[in-house]
């Protein structure tokens, strides 16, 4: 449950700041300069918030090498061996939902904004 919570905190904090950084690169030169201050401080704010859950994805995984050692002194090997496959593709596969989450919602945004064009 922790490794759900912390891989969907990193994606959405990454996202989030890839939005941030997109938005500073397309403002032009005669943007208002509070856009620009406002916009580099969401910036440093989500940059240490992505900082702050990458330590907390190093917490969870000493706590998951701490579970898998225990785990491992109760389960025969082939069991030991689905388990270790269960939590790592666990994660990639959070991260693939996420990705395709996106992609829908880009397409959503997509079709409303050709639909409105028409």
């Amino acid at each position: 449950g922790d490794l759900d919570k912390v891989v969907n905190l990193l994606l959405s904090l990454s996202g989030r700041l890839a939005r941030v950084e997109t938005a500073l690169d397309s403002l032009g030169p005669h943007a208002p300069a509070e856009d620009k201050v406002a916009l580099r401080e969401k910036q440093r704010l989500l940059a240490a918030q992505l900082e702050d859950a990458k330590e907390l994805k190093e917490h969870v995984g000493r706590r998951e090498e701490a579970v898998g050692a225990m785990v491992a002194r109760y389960l025969p090997a082939e069991h030991l061996q689905d388990y270790q496959h269960f939590v790592k593709m666990k994660s990639a596969l959070i991260a693939e939902q996420r990705e395709l989450e996106e992609k829908i919602k880009l397409g959503q945004e997509q079709l409303r904004c050709l639909r409105e064009s028409l």
